[in-house]
């Protein structure tokens, strides 16, 4: 902190520094910007600092222990913890502010993507999209960073390439290729900072304002609040037993720009598109020039038979936008995903993104590179695989056990989480029960607050994210849950 500039902005221009330095002090703090518990400069660094007497500042400061402003320690000398800044006054939401009356606080493209999904980030059960963090090898994870700092020059602490890090991006397409059968070389993977960042990226990039974009429905938040922040205009598609069920009437009439989609384990409810649903969606979009956003987003846990290859990888140059992240077979945290592109895009995507994208988290990348090529990677996601089964396994055995009567399991069959779709004849309010199970302790997001768009298709139930909830604490659990759900209205 400079106190020259406290005297400059507090103090009156005139008079004795003494004087002035003690009321610059006391006006700082009473205004806040020398917050409780902030400790003063030593007074020999002060009136080095200022160019003055030390006594000078000692004068200053004894002032303003006697006024009980400061507290002298054996340190020297802090505010006291007895202030507190002055309260700020509260304003009613949207009530303009210091800007004037024709300031708007956001634009219409931010208020687009508030109007989106509500986003609940919690570890709390049942919370979905939650990994077992706790599992994680953080010791070999930061093992790998440092050699991978320790390895870096000069060069490598400048900017990065946009599109990531050459040998991250030959890794990922290696893995793709060999786990998920996605069609790929190096070029065409694009490291992001995550699924949503990919989003946002897929609705800047590869589409108008105004145009058409296609969501499940019930579907993913996230999406939808990156294409309204693009101001796309929004359609939601059924959801049924085998995915995206888009009609004929659909394409003629609401003909797509770009399609979202989750094929693998759609999300919500678990579905996983038919072989022949893929086959015609890929289709339809190649003759009507959309391109499909496929989100495999957590389909490296398959707990059912073995993992379904990917819709992108069903057809050479498929109109297909392959989205993936680390944030679920890894952590959160870490802030990577990937996106796959068609080769015939590759060159323009890579421009737009040298002029727009962050560069940087060499080290990161590099580490993550490594983790990949080392075998570990493959290592924790079948320690990951067995335990998400299990977890799995214990969930299903309790829902049917304590709300078998009320409600069916939907989407068990891979992934991290699953739906619990409730019975039309229970008449139950599943926006109310996920309120009242958050008050319980219990994080289950209503199915119902889901559905997408002008045409949304409701499900009515709850959606169960099970990756982070131990088997032991499963029936607790799910007990707590159906006590909720028979408590009635």
């Amino acid at each position: 902190m400079t106190y020259q500039l406290l005297i400059d902005r507090f103090a009156s221009p005139q008079g004795p520094m003494q004087r002035r330095l003690h009321e610059a002090l006391r006006a700082a703090i009473r205004a806040g910007v020398l917050a409780p518990g902030t400790r003063l400069q030593a007074s020999r660094v002060l009136a080095r600092e200022l160019g003055v007497a030390r006594n000078t500042v000692l004068y200053a400061y004894e002032q303003l222990a006697t006024e009980g402003l400061i507290a002298p320690d054996r340190r020297g000398s802090r505010v006291s913890e007895l202030l507190r800044p002055p309260a700020k006054e509260t304003r009613p939401p949207g009530a303009s502010g210091s800007l004037g009356p024709l300031a708007r606080p956001l634009s219409r493209r931010a208020e687009a993507v508030l109007a989106a999904g509500p986003v609940l980030e919690t570890t709390l059960a049942f919370a979905p999209g939650v990994p077992a963090l706790d599992e994680f090898p953080t010791q070999r994870w930061r093992r790998l960073l440092e050699r991978c700092w320790r390895g870096l020059g000069p060069a490598q602490l400048n900017y990065a390439d946009a599109a990531g890090e050459a040998g991250l991006r030959q890794a990922i397409a290696e893995h793709l290729r060999a786990s998920r059968g996605v069609q790929c070389e190096p070029q065409q993977v694009f490291v992001t900072d995550g699924t949503q960042a990919s989003l946002d990226l897929c609705a800047r990039a590869f589409a108008d304002a105004g145009e058409t974009a296609w969501l499940e429905s019930p579907g993913y938040a996230g999406a939808e609040t990156a294409l309204r922040g693009a101001q796309l205009k929004l359609i939601g598609i059924a959801v049924d037993e085998q995915g995206m069920a888009p009609r004929a009437q659909d394409w003629r009439r609401q003909r797509p720009r770009l399609i979202y989609t989750t094929p693998s384990h759609q999300y919500p409810t678990g579905a996983v598109m038919s072989l022949e649903r893929r086959l015609a969606l890929l289709a339809h979009a190649r003759e009507a020039g959309s391109l499909i956003i496929e989100d495999d987003y957590d389909s490296e846990f398959r707990h059912d038979g073995p993992p379904l290859p990917a819709m992108q990888g069903l057809q050479a140059d498929a109109p297909v936008l392959y989205l993936g992240t680390f944030s679920k077979t890894l952590f959160p945290g870490l802030r990577i995903g990937f996106m796959v592109v068609p080769e015939g895009l590759c060159e323009a995507l890579a421009r737009l993104l040298a002029r727009s994208q962050p560069r940087g988290r060499m080290a990161d990348q590099l580490a993550l590179a490594e983790f990949l090529r080392s075998g570990q990677f493959g290592l924790h996601l079948r320690r990951m695989r067995r335990l998400y089964r299990q977890r799995r396994d214990a969930l299903v055995a309790a829902l049917e056990r304590e709300l078998g009567d009320l409600a069916s399991v939907h989407g068990g069959s891979a992934g991290m989480h699953l739906a619990l779709r409730f019975a039309d004849s229970a008449g139950l309010d599943d926006v109310a029960i996920s309120a009242r199970a958050l008050r319980a302790g219990i994080v289950a997001p209503a199915l119902s607050e889901l559905a997408m768009g002008p045409r949304a298709q409701a499900w009515r139930g709850l959606l169960l994210g099970y990756a982070q909830v131990p088997v032991a604490q499963m029936a607790p659990l799910v007990a707590r849950l159906a006590k909720v759900l028979r408590a009635g209205p």
